[in-house]
């Protein structure tokens, strides 16, 4: 890939430490090597060229750009090009990484943005990475900041130790000029930790992965700056500049569909809602089986009352992505729209089952009891989610209407006023409402 590093030098991101991993530079269990150790231990080590690619689909040409240049230099890389299925995973994702020295990871602003999942994909390389004492090296990618609130949010528990390894920058403009330095400053050094031979099946995995990879065409500063566009639309918290910087990565890059269906979400949020359909629409035909593109044009489809095409994309979604929670929780408040209250709470259950904290879920299965003339089922539905997120408005609000059923006035009360304390009667455009209801149970009960 051709670039400006022959016109300039880049002086961001390099000048934190030369030695790569951990900047306290101490022994540890996740294989953060001390310096003189290794200056002891340097005749009975080697230097590996061997990679692991770690990286979130929608940073797929930076994956495939990085692969390009280091297997031009000799490296042995493994990065899940095509897409490997998931009952594979532990065979051989997992045994590459064990049979490889060096575990790359990419990170962009919204690469960790689903590491909060302990079953994510993204987390357990990492996680794999820290347990066989692999060379981990940080790869700070369109603006990734680890002193980010967001980001140090989603770095917690077994992720943690991860913002203390050297990082590395690479600027789309200096791509040539990092991957030099990559090359030289943090892939050489000697590893003593234990390489594993990858399985026959691993093996055999990783040279089909290796040969579509060569064979694909080779990245462009276009497509990597579409990236850095769809980045900075993730960052933004204004919804128009969200709309403008996705729209420049698909102009960029016009079979973008994670570019296009993020648009879309912005226009749903600013009530653009035929934009929103339009959006998702040029999803599904750009990638098919794209679940969440169903999923949220069953969403707009839903907000303009069709709710017959609602249900046939939360179908798509959950076909596509059995275990899709949100989509379960979507289909059942679809279903109890619709007067299919068994249906809704089959679907609550099944969104249960798959994500026991999802908090969506058991407000809508409170919901379904509550219909169903279930007051202490709903009850109990409702404590639930307000204790896995005890700032969800619209639990309390429900809650209150139970309360009041069950002649419990003082309660009912107090719900109604955490729902309006919480800003539910300010976002629902109902806060004079629930006043006036408030008004009635102190009058009715003399309270």
């Amino acid at each position: 890939m051709e670039t400006q590093q022959n016109a300039k030098s880049c002086e961001r991101g390099w000048d934190v430490g030369e030695v790569p991993g951990c900047k306290s530079h101490s022994v540890c269990s996740f294989g953060i090597f001390d310096p003189v150790l290794w200056a002891n231990t340097t005749r009975m080590s080697r230097v590996e060229k061997t990679v692991f690619l770690s990286y979130r689909r929608t940073n797929a040409p930076w994956a495939l750009a990085i692969s390009q240049n280091l297997t031009h230099h000799g490296y042995d890389v493994f990065f899940d090009f095509n897409g490997i299925a998931s009952g594979d995973f532990e065979s051989v994702i997992i045994g590459n990484i064990r049979a490889r020295a060096h575990f790359l990871v990419l990170l962009t602003p919204s690469a960790l943005e689903r590491c909060g999942d302990s079953g994510d994909w993204l987390r357990l390389e990492i996680e794999s990475a820290f347990e066989n004492k692999r060379n981990i090296v940080p790869l700070m990618l369109e603006g990734f900041d680890f002193s980010t609130p967001t980001i140090a949010n989603q770095l917690t528990g077994t992720l943690a130790p991860l913002k203390r390894y050297n990082a590395l920058s690479v600027p789309v403009e200096y791509f040539d000029a990092a991957m030099e330095r990559l090359r030289t400053k943090y892939l050489t050094i000697t590893l003593d930790a234990v390489l594993h031979p990858a399985s026959p099946t691993a093996a055999e995995v990783a040279k089909k992965e290796q040969a579509a990879a060569a064979a694909a065409p080779a990245v462009t500063e276009r497509q990597l700056t579409a990236q850095e566009w769809f980045e900075r639309g993730f960052n933004a918290t204004d919804l128009d500049e969200q709309t403008r910087c996705y729209s420049e990565a698909i102009r960029l890059k016009p079979d973008f569909p994670e570019a296009v269906n993020n648009r879309g979400n912005a226009r749903y949020d600013k009530g653009d809602l035929e934009g929103a359909l339009k959006d998702y629409s040029e999803v599904i035909r750009l990638k098919p089986d794209f679940a969440d593109a169903f999923y949220n044009r069953g969403n707009a489809r839903k907000a303009k009352g069709d709710l017959e095409g609602a249900l046939r994309d939360y179908n798509e979604a959950i076909r596509f992505k059995h275990d899709y929670a949100n989509a379960f929780v979507a289909r059942g408040n679809a279903r109890k729209a619709k007067g299919d209250l068994e249906g809704a709470l089959r679907d609550y259950n099944e969104a249960i089952r798959f994500q026991p904290d999802n908090f969506y879920a058991f407000t809508g299965r409170g919901s379904g009891r509550r219909s169903k003339g279930d007051l202490d089922g709903a009850l109990t539905d409702y404590n639930e989610a307000i204790r896995l997120k005890p700032d969800y408005a619209n639990a309390y609000y429900n809650r209150a209407l139970v309360w009041k059923q069950k002649n419990n006035p003082a309660a009912a009360i107090a719900d109604f006023q955490k729902y309006l304390d919480l800003g539910g009667g300010e976002r629902d455009g109902d806060t004079e409402e629930v006043e006036q209801m408030i008004r009635e149970l102190r009058q009715d009960y003399s309270l």
